[in-house]
């Protein structure tokens, strides 16, 4: 069952199985309730997700990041959701959904003039934007699943491929630990990773070492959250999952 928002969209109460999971989408729409909903129903769902509030910022996290679906809310002021697309058609090939009010056959029409793969209609069942997804991906050729070039921090930008941490053109100095303890997080932003994990990631036995091994990451995320974040007794970015272990959450 889902409750439909004020602007159509439907609230999630159970999720269903996701069709090309980790795939990163990125959903664009100015209303930050519904944001908040897509990006937690998809995540349940086994996709990484991004969110951008209007067209400039969805440009500044695509000018870092590779995506493998864009979402985009047509109904946003300013540069509406028609316009973001055929703009980023000039030199991006990224599969887009059309997520609008209007269902009119002109609107979708003109949606797919612009470049957009497909277009669903508000409000629509949670497991309709699932199909939806999967079925654009599957139809995406050679679609590998794609992280992350770039992981904004703050002032702080991590590239993942070179496991770099800079500060502006600074680079922030880590130690062999550090790096090998961010580039597993920053495999997998804002999913929780074991300490289990996380020891066997630094070549040790995750059974010989006990509390003893555990202890020790604790003590190097402590260390790393000092260069990561702006007040390291209130973390932002690397934060602890109890019982679990922890969670890179880049901006």
């Amino acid at each position: 069952m889902t409750e439909p928002t004020r602007t159509g969209h439907p609230v999630p109460d159970a999720p269903a199985p996701s069709q090309t999971p980790d795939a990163h989408v990125l959903v664009v729409d100015d209303d930050e309730r519904i944001r908040t909903l897509l990006r937690r129903f998809l995540m349940r769902n086994g996709y990484l997700v991004s969110t951008a509030a209007d067209a400039a910022q969805a440009r500044r996290l695509l000018a870092g990041l590779e995506f493998d679906l864009l979402v985009i809310d047509v109904m946003m002021p300013g540069e509406d959701g028609f316009a973001l697309t055929r703009s980023l058609r000039r030199n991006l090939q990224t599969p887009i959904l059309l997520l609008t009010a209007r269902g009119e056959i002109e609107d979708r029409i003109e949606g797919l003039e612009r470049g957009a793969d497909d277009y669903l209609t508000k409000p629509f069942e949670p497991r309709e934007l699932l199909l939806r997804i999967g079925a654009i991906l599957r139809r995406v050729p050679a679609a590998e699943i794609r992280l992350p070039k770039f992981l904004t921090l703050g002032k702080l930008r991590y590239d993942a491929a070179k496991g770099e941490l800079m500060h502006g053109d600074t680079p922030v100095r880590l130690t062999g630990s550090e790096q090998s303890l961010l580039r597993r997080l920053a495999d997998t932003p804002r999913e929780p990773v074991s300490r289990a994990e996380l020891i066997e990631d630094l070549g040790r036995d995750p059974d010989s070492g006990g509390e003893n091994s555990e202890r020790a990451i604790d003590v190097q995320m402590t260390r790393l959250r000092r260069k990561l974040e702006p007040d390291p007794r209130e973390p932002r970015y690397l934060q602890t999952v109890r019982g679990t272990g922890y969670m890179l959450v880049p901006d």
